[in-house]
């Protein structure tokens, strides 16, 4: 059996596929992943000249921003598990990224659960002043069963940890938006909270959510600003971005959609291939294994069995958001080709992890992204008349 993953081998340059409705003519963003946990972005042994300290993050940061990146997304562990033996809190190492730049915008992850809504959105009004208005928040339901149970904190049933954090975004909401905020939830009660100074950005900071389950996709076309979706076929990010879109007119509203997607981009074909190969030879067998138990157990727990990672391989499990799945792997022309093609189908937004950030980083900005605003001016006039 090939020790590839199953779901990209297929060609990566492909032919022209149908432009989604969904589809935004506006030029597509781009974020990476924060390597702020120890063991980079892969559960493998192979070579990763990637650093979790904050000055290799700063000066990351900086490279980032210069080479087209937008958002950078700060990554949430708590406890050492799975290959992430070291890490740093998201929400302070986020204040810090912000303050060493200036147009990134950067994402912290937060658990509800383990953050009360109301502390937290005292600490992004202030952090959003410090740093103009460029904080947002990604709200993660929780898959480590292992994190609350170590802190003592109850683990809720899959479908009952997206309850609480709707009822979290919408008290962020509320607290940010309103001069008495108000709510008589479930989980969380606001009484007349009045937050001062309100944000810089109107009307609030950005809201991103992820998830794959029924669950996860009817609350984000509820109460999110963005959508992300672990790495997936075009078929998949089609079905979400339908799903969450429908959700979301059906209430007046609009999602934006992010996709991960692991970057392997070389000179060659056979040079990307290579380093994909030997990053799964590598891989650390037991911490692929024990990562994949627990999130499977998130995913099991669902009652349609649509949870994240439910149809994860090995060799999936290896790049902690099926990255590899998103088939970002190649020369610059096939990277961006495909990037593009998932754009057609309603993607706003690309999530990226790197083996080794600031080479690969600097590549991405000189050699793919060049070639994916080429092909998004030839495009633009489809894409317009379609989403108009």
């Amino acid at each position: 059996m090939s020790c590839y993953p199953r779901h990209i081998w297929v060609p990566v340059l492909l032919g022209e596929i149908s432009v989604s409705r969904f589809a935004d003519p506006e030029p597509l963003k781009f974020a990476y992943w924060v390597p702020n946990v120890s063991g980079g972005l892969v559960v493998s042994k192979i070579e990763q000249r990637t650093d979790w300290s904050y000055d290799y993050n700063k000066r990351l940061a900086v490279l980032a921003e210069n080479s087209g990146f937008e958002y950078a997304l700060a990554q949430v562990r708590y406890t050492a598990s799975y290959g992430a033996e070291y890490q740093h809190e998201s929400t302070s190492f986020s204040l810090a990224l912000l303050l060493a730049t200036k147009r990134l915008k950067v994402i912290a992850a937060v658990h509800p659960g383990l953050w009360h809504p109301g502390v937290l959105a005292k600490l992004g009004a202030t952090v959003d002043h410090l740093s103009g208005g460029r904080f947002a928040v990604n709200v993660v339901s929780g898959w480590f069963k292992g994190e609350f149970t170590a802190l003592g904190e109850p683990w809720l049933e899959h479908d009952e940890r997206y309850r609480r954090a709707e009822e979290f975004i919408r008290a962020l909401r509320a607290i940010w938006t309103e001069d008495s905020a108000e709510l008589a939830g479930d989980f969380y009660r606001i009484r007349g909270f009045s937050l001062k100074p309100k944000p810089v950005q109107r009307p609030h900071p950005e809201i991103f959510q992820g998830g794959n389950s029924t669950a996860a996709r009817r609350m984000a076309g509820r109460v999110s600003d963005w959508y992300f979706m672990n790495g997936n076929s075009f078929e998949g990010v089609r079905e979400q971005v339908e799903q969450v879109s429908t959700v979301a007119a059906a209430h007046g509203r609009r999602v934006r959609f992010g996709l991960n997607g692991f970057v392997i981009a070389r000179d060659t074909e056979a040079e990307a291939r290579e380093t994909l190969r030997e990053i799964i030879a590598k891989a650390d067998v037991q911490a692929v294994n024990d990562f994949g138990e627990a999130v499977r157990q998130a995913g099991r727990s669902t009652s349609d069995g649509k949870g994240m990672w439910q149809d994860s391989e090995f060799a999936d499990l290896v790049q902690y958001n099926d990255g590899f799945r998103t088939g970002l792997i190649g020369t610059p022309e096939q990277v961006a080709t495909r990037i593009v093609e998932y754009k057609k189908l309603g993607v706003n937004l690309m999530l990226l992890g790197f083996l080794h950030y600031l080479e690969d980083v600097e590549y991405f900005g000189k050699r793919v992204l060049p070639i994916v605003r080429e092909l998004e001016a030839a495009n633009r006039p489809a894409v317009a008349s379609v989403s108009s």
